[in-house]
């Protein structure tokens, strides 16, 4: 809980930042139009923003930090709110892509439709959806995750009639919760235009995955990213596993993102440089492995040794970011910085 001081102080740093920020924006050379912001990128932003007099506006600071794309939630489906949203989108040359809830069951197919025709009336390029957590944390057994995945598969497949509807395509990020290959094969079972993939760079790391082949299984169905380097450390149950600035990590970000911009030169890539304490990935626990079936949901022993090799070839090249005790402006500056790295460095790849 954050104290009326620690509020009031990170708000002030926040309204300096932004001060910063919209400098920097107004002097640079050239608009990042395809770099944008990821709402999940910004945790410690947007908890001080809301401390301010005025609501936190991610677009906003999007748009201050030269971005040229931004993803965020759908804010209502009512037209007062489409025609704001719509008009301040378009009033900064900025893409959109909205997070929007999915029908989980034939009871949410009216609230998905509307929020689909909102989304289009938004302008809207897509949309983007995070259906799993980390499935090593959040699945008990086996039987559990198949019952999630075919719940999840269920729910695209009410959705997808809306998506053709609107003619608005649906990015499922990979998060944790399937292998490239299994989500690779779900896709081409659905085999529309119209669901594909929000591809996240680092995500299936966790999942023993190296992300080249990530990047492989996925590329057919991808048409909007998640932009992130990552860094990895050995831990006495198995991997950490952080977000770090671009460039600092062990991502082929220059090769991936050439690989992407040669399906789509004007692909999407939301950063989503996320400052938080590193994510302890357990690969040598039991528990880790509960949730994997080597006929319907396969992790080979290859894939394992091949990630344990990784971690242990691509030592940190400086800490991994923690923000536990530190206090809110600290953290806050922490992710200023890191952002601010990242977006410097994506100039370079970008353009």
């Amino acid at each position: 809980m954050m104290t009326r001081r620690q509020i009031l102080g990170a708000a002030g740093a926040a309204s300096a930042w932004m001060a910063t920020c919209n400098a920097q924006a107004q002097t640079a050379s050239k608009r990042l139009a395809n770099l944008g912001g990821a709402p999940a990128g910004f945790p410690i932003r947007t908890r001080a923003g809301r401390g301010g007099a005025q609501p936190f506006d991610f677009v906003t600071h999007c748009h201050n930090l030269g971005l040229g794309v931004v993803e965020t939630r759908l804010p209502g489906t009512d037209a007062d709110t489409i025609k704001t949203l719509r008009q301040k989108v378009e009033g900064y040359h900025m893409r959109l892509i909205l997070d929007v809830g999915y029908p989980r069951d034939e009871g949410g197919v009216g609230v998905f439709d509307a929020s689909v025709k909102a989304a289009s009336e938004c302008g809207a390029i897509s949309l983007h959806a995070a259906m799993t957590g980390r499935r090593y944390e959040d699945m008990n057994s086996f039987e559990e995750f198949r019952q999630n995945f075919e719940r999840c598969q269920k729910s695209i497949a009410l959705a997808e009639p809306i998506l053709r509807k609107y003619r608005m395509r649906l990015g499922i990020e990979n998060h944790k919760g399937w292998r490239s290959a299994e989500q690779a094969a779900w896709l081409k079972r659905v085999s529309s235009e119209w669901v594909g993939v929000h591809f996240d760079f680092g995500n299936n790391v966790a999942l023993c995955e190296d992300p080249a082949a990530t990047l492989r299984n996925l590329l057919p169905y991808t048409f909007a990213c998640h932009i992130k380097d990552m860094a990895v450390e050995p831990y006495q149950d198995g991997f950490l596993l952080s977000e770090v600035p671009l460039g600092e990590g062990f991502l082929d970000i220059k090769g991936m993102v050439a690989t992407l911009r040669q399906k789509d030169p004007n692909m999407p890539f939301d950063l989503e440089m996320i400052t938080r304490d590193p994510l302890k990935v357990p690969v040598l626990t039991d528990k880790y492995w509960v949730s994997f079936d080597d006929t319907y949901s396969p992790l080979p022993g290859r894939d394992f040794a091949r990630i344990v090799a990784l971690v242990n070839r691509n030592k940190p090249k400086a800490p991994l970011p923690r923000t536990t005790g530190m206090s809110p402006e600290a953290q806050l500056k922490l992710e200023d910085e890191c952002i601010a790295k990242s977006i410097e460095y994506a100039r370079t790849i970008l353009g």
